[in-house]
Order: C-alpha cells, then structure tokens, then sequence
C-alpha cells in the first residue's frame, strides 16, 4: 500500500545520512542546514509511522527498519532518479538528397558505416538544391551535377550516364535512341530542385525552352508523365519505376552528370571522412569502377 506524502527529497535525505551517519556531513553533501535535515527526517518518520533512527549525542545508528530501508533505498533510488531523466539521444549521421536518391551503393555503404561505427545513419529528403547540407540540417547530401559552394566541400563519387524522360503518349517513347541537340528543339520540364539538367548544359543558341519548371522531383513526374515536354535524368533513374507513364529513351551523345558527395568544408561531422571511404568503395563494387 502506497503511503502518502512521501516525496523524493525525503528519500534522498535519508540515504545521504544513512550513508554519512553523521547530519552534519550529510548536510554538507546535499547543500542543506543541519535543522533542515532534522526536520526532513523526523517527517519522514511521522509519514512512515516507525522510527529510522537511534539518536544520540555523538552518532547516528539506524534502528532494524532504518536499515532495512538504507538496504532497498541504496539500489532503488539511483535507478529510479536515473529513469526520470530524459533518455539520451542516440547518435546519428544524417544523408540528404534532394530527389532520385541511388537504388544501389548508398544501401550497401549504410550498413559497413553502421557496422563499423555503431552510428546510425538516417536518410532524410529535402526540396532544395543542395538538400539541407549548407543550413546544417544534415550532415552529407548525396547530390547529382557540379557542386561549387563555398564553405563545401564535392567529391565526385561516380559519372553517370543521361537518358530522356518521356510520356508513353509522346513519340520519343518509340525511338531507340535520342540525340543531345535534337533534345534542345523540344520543350524541357525542368526540375530546380537539384535537377540534374538546365538549359544551360547545351551550347549558347542552341538551348532548349523551358516548358515547365517544378519545385521538386514529383512534380516534375507528373509534369512529364502529362506529356508537357521532355525530361533528362541519370541512366539509374530509368533502371527503377519510377512513374507507370514514363519511358525512357538513351542519348548516347549527352555529356555525363557527376554525382558527387558534398559536406561541409570546416566543423562537419567527425565521421565524414569514414562515411566518404566506404560511398568510395562501395561505389567500385556496385556501380562496375564509375558507371562511365
């Protein structure tokens, strides 16, 4: 039966001068006066209705139910002072993208990074170009064309090849193959979060008119699954379904995208580094030496 009225001070008061056998001394390790301890006490004992201690000029004895409670409080208390307090967070290494994340290495290089370091890492999307790895909210972004920031640092993991995107209802769907320039005569769907292709990745009077501009990846889906223009995406995006009304046709002449591994130059995570050598090495096993 719970017994009313007793609180936790009572209780950490008690330990302490079990443990001191001295209210002086117990007094100076709580931070209390001497007459508060007394009075902390002998409440505690009123609560309890039995008596804790034998008190006599020169020391402290515990009576057989004081020592009783010493023995259970000891262990008890800690544990239940160590429960109340907030559980602390586990550590984590965050991972950004901004649309498209890779299907392969990225999965293979997060399991030897938590196996190695006990660190979990945490895949987290977000609609902007460099994807939350310039205002902090992650620690690397896994990110596709030249990233040149200052304050960031690119490492450029692998080259990949572009293919075009198209609706199942334009004529490209039927073709084995597009050219590069023979795109900059069709309407693009530009995607300017982090989209992999802009006009400007073509010569100077030979570019492209933008159709539609969209401010994720999704929307730039829809926006070529509805037949609005064409798109240009890395060769891996083609590999997966992405949209059921999507096709995808082969340039075999538009120039590589890089995808690049960007974090911050100064004061970034302590394991980047370690995170960087196993995206290194995976990236060898599963993406063949580059995807060049």
């Amino acid at each position: 039966m719970a017994i009313p009225g007793i609180e936790l001070h009572h209780l950490r008061c008690y330990l302490a001068l079990a443990e001191e056998r001295h209210f002086t001394r117990a007094a100076d390790r709580l931070g209390l006066s001497q007459p508060t301890v007394s009075r902390t006490i002998r409440r505690l004992e009123e609560l309890l209705g039995y008596r804790l201690l034998e008190r006599t000029t020169r020391q402290v004895a515990l009576t057989a139910a004081g020592e009783r409670l010493y023995d259970e409080l000891r262990g008890l208390l800690p544990r239940l002072e160590a429960a109340l307090l907030p559980a602390p967070e586990a550590p984590v290494f965050r991972i950004g993208f901004a649309w498209g994340f890779p299907a392969t290495w990225p999965q293979a290089a997060i399991e030897r990074f938590e196996a190695e370091t006990g660190v979990g890492a945490r895949v987290h999307r977000r609609d902007a170009a460099l994807a939350g790895v310039d205002s902090g909210e992650v620690d690397v972004a896994i990110l596709r064309g030249d990233v040149a920031v200052p304050g960031l640092t690119a490492v450029t993991l692998l080259h990949e090849r572009r293919i075009a995107a198209v609706s199942v209802r334009s004529p490209l769907a039927a073709r084995d193959e597009v050219g590069w320039r023979e795109l900059a005569r069709m309407p693009l769907v530009l995607n300017e979060t982090g989209g992999p292709t802009d006009g400007a990745d073509w010569p100077a009077g030979e570019r492209p008119e933008i159709a539609v501009r969209c401010g994720n990846f999704d929307e730039w889906l829809e926006a070529v699954a509805g037949n609005r223009g064409v798109g240009v995406v890395p060769e891996s995006i083609g590999r997966q379904r992405v949209h059921p009304f999507l096709s995808f046709v082969p340039i075999p002449d538009a120039p590589l995208m890089p995808l690049q591994l960007v974090f911050p130059r100064h004061n970034g995570h302590p394991l980047t580094r370690r995170f960087l050598a196993h995206a290194r090495a995976t990236v060898r096993q599963c993406e063949g030496g580059g995807g060049a």
